[in-house]
Formats: structure tokens, C-alpha cells, sequence
């Protein structure tokens, strides 16, 4: 998902999506550990999703500690 699209949601909205990639996260690890992944980049596609979310839930952080 693009950044534009992640910070038009709402922050609960991104904490939802945050758990889920962490657990899909762990479910990947665990597959891979067990020989079963099948497509090794996906580990990299969740683990670059959970950094924009947690980049822009930061974002949103600081900016209402600012006003």
C-alpha cells in the first residue's frame, strides 16, 4: 500500500493493519524456518509495510505534540 493511501486512514485503522502485519510476519518466519515458504520476498514486503505504518503513526505522533 502506498504512503499517500496509509496516512489517509485513521490511526486505529493503522494499529489494525500494524497487528496484522505482525502476525503475518511471525507466520512467515515460522514457515520459512520449516522449509515451507514459498515466496521469500513477501518477508520483505510485510516487514516494509510495518515500517511505513509504524513511520507515519510517528509522524501523527509528533505532530500532536507539537500543537
Amino acid at each position: 500500500m502506498k504512503a499517500k493511501e496509509l496516512r489517509e486512514q485513521t490511526p486505529q485503522d493503522l494499529q489494525t493493519q500494524l497487528v496484522d502485519l505482525k502476525a503475518e510476519l511471525f507466520r512467515l518466519r515460522f514457515q520459512l524456518a520449516t522449509g515451507q515458504l514459498e515466496n521469500p520476498m513477501r518477508i520483505r514486503e510485510v516487514k516494509k509495510s510495518i515500517a511505513q505504518i509504524k513511520t507515519i503513526l510517528r509522524e501523527e505522533e509528533l505532530r500532536a505534540f507539537e500543537q
